[in-house]
């Protein structure tokens, strides 16, 4: 029996939580040095994982299957393709940089405190979510990927509720109430979308009989499981609008702007650039393999949500005083482009989406996680409330500049690469589509240079005059994610070979080619 590696991959860092958690309440630091030593690890094994994954090998690789409810055919099933190595990765890098950019985030209040603030748990409950989401990517059982999905909502509500941003304009009695409100709009939304993913799952058992998404894929390709069109349709749709909601798309997206500005700097980049990821991933892996038609029938209306979110979360991100609002709504237009991506169809679109989704996490890390360190400062999430920061801290600006930059898709930068796949995979299908969404990059070139401008030229501001540098904990946090910015940038193609096998088999799943350039012979 082999090494069971993706359960490992997901084991260690549930352990590192209930180890974290497990630490007196006296030793913080230590469970600081504990959760990051599990993050590490954790690390280590997903490299392990993208090591022995081998792109022109089977689908599924590093596979796992036992019993688990035997009775209703419930398997413990695990596997992964290249888009859910990619995203393991991704979620393996970050981790360790939340945590080391939140090292301070659940210290007490006050200096010289003795009161209890749950910092344990605050590093117990991240460990916990990446543990779910790790396993969500390795999940090829529809119900064991439902669970996971659902799990995710518990540790997630708790960081948002009970370890907000500390940086309020109206006060610790008024921020309370809003990080509530912002917790409990976040559980809601994603139990909704869940509950009916649930009953999707439940007809999807019915009219299978299993819930194995390997099995029922096969079942679909051969011709042995033939779906009726409207039940297709109808279970198409409620695994969708859980993922829709999860991405989040317009108009459901309504809960992460609330969200990713009450949080603290670091669990922002863990909704965003980690958990939200799942719903993406989820509609390459679910919606277009085990309903392909379905899939192709609600193509027109998914890309005109998906338009309508590039350009609405742009042009909201434009008139934002909030900085992490205004990320938000940012990474609200950028799962527009994922989404977009997702359901042109084409191999670039769908190469484009994923790649979009690594660089995409990589580059909100870097500009959210600055922010971070940039309001810690200050006191203010406030754009207003800044300004001539590049003279004082010039570090602290470069690096924000850098990630505002990649936010933008500059040529050079990561998520450039990608958004210009989406583009192009979406011009060669749907022309209009295509053309309207490029006025989302103006749009985002316009919010970041203003943002840029505001906070970090101009006359120096006398709160801000005192500001230092960052420091070095926090330049071994933004530093890779800087480097790898370039890196990918200017040479993406060790995640292209990982992740194009992958899109040809899901093109393969939806019978779809890419469309055959339409050039005139020359005379």
């Amino acid at each position: 029996m082999s090494f069971p590696l993706l359960t490992a991959t997901a084991a260690l860092p549930a352990i590192g939580a209930i180890a974290t958690a497990a630490v007196p309440a006296a030793q913080r630091t230590a469970a600081k040095w504990l959760a990051l030593l599990f993050s590490l690890a954790t690390l280590a094994l997903a490299i392990t994982v993208l090591v022995r994954f081998d792109p022109d090998g089977d689908r599924y690789q590093l596979t796992e299957s036992h019993a688990w409810i035997a009775d209703f055919g419930v398997r413990y099933e695990l596997g992964v393709d290249g888009i859910a190595v990619a995203l393991i990765a991704l979620t393996a890098l970050l981790i360790p940089f939340i945590v080391l950019a939140g090292w301070h985030d659940a210290d007490p209040l006050e200096t010289g405190s003795s009161r209890w603030r749950p910092t344990q748990g605050f590093f117990a409950l991240i460990l916990a979510v990446e543990a779910m989401v790790i396993l969500s990517f390795e999940a090829t059982d529809v119900f064991l990927f439902y669970i996971l999905f659902e799990a995710m909502l518990i540790p997630m509500y708790f960081l948002i509720g009970g370890f907000g941003d500390r940086a309020h304009e109206h006060g610790e009695k008024v921020a309370a109430t809003q990080r509530s409100y912002a917790a409990v709009k976040f559980l809601l939304y994603n139990l909704v979308g869940g509950l009916i993913m649930l009953a999707a799952v439940i007809g999807l058992y019915v009219v299978a009989g299993n819930f194995s998404l390997t099995e029922i894929a096969e079942a679909r390709a051969s011709g042995q499981l033939d779906m009726a069109t409207n039940t297709e349709r109808w279970l198409f749709l409620g695994f969708f609008f859980a993922f829709a909601v999860k991405a989040p798309l317009w108009p459901l997206h309504t809960w992460l702007p609330n969200a990713m500005g009450e949080a603290t700097a670091p669990v922002a980049v863990l909704i965003t650039a980690v958990v939200d990821k799942v719903g993406t991933f989820a509609m390459l892996r679910f919606c277009l393999q085990l309903f392909p038609e379905a899939s192709k029938w609600a193509t027109p209306a998914i890309l005109v949500l998906a338009l309508i979110s590039i350009i609405y979360g742009a042009l909201l991100a434009v008139g934002q005083r909030d900085i992490k609002r205004l990320v938000a709504y940012a990474s609200i237009s950028h799962f527009g482009f994922i989404i977009m991506g997702i359901f042109a169809m084409t191999s670039q679109g769908q190469s484009g989406a994923t790649l979009y989704m690594v660089n995409h996490g990589i580059s909100t890390a870097a500009l959210m996680l600055v922010a971070g360190f940039l309001i810690s400062r200050r006191g203010s999430r406030l754009i207003a409330d800044y300004g001539g920061v590049q003279k004082v801290a010039p570090v602290l600006a470069g690096t924000f500049l850098v990630g505002g930059l990649a936010t933008l898709s500059l040529p050079g930068l990561a998520p450039f690469v990608s958004e210009f796949l989406v583009l192009v995979g979406t011009f060669t299908r749907y022309p209009a589509v295509g053309i309207i969404a490029t006025f989302g990059i103006v749009l985002a070139a316009l919010y970041t240079l203003v943002l840029y401008q505001r906070t970090m030229t101009g006359p120096v501001k006398p709160e801000v005059s005192a500001m230092p540098d960052l420091r070095v904990r926090e330049l071994v946090v933004v530093a890779p994610l800087v480097v790898l910015l370039i890196f990918l940038g200017v040479y993406p193609k060790p995640l292209t070979d990982i992740v194009n096998p992958a899109v040809e088999q899901t093109m393969s799943d939806v019978q779809k080619k890419d469309p055959q350039p339409e050039v005139e012979a020359a005379k």
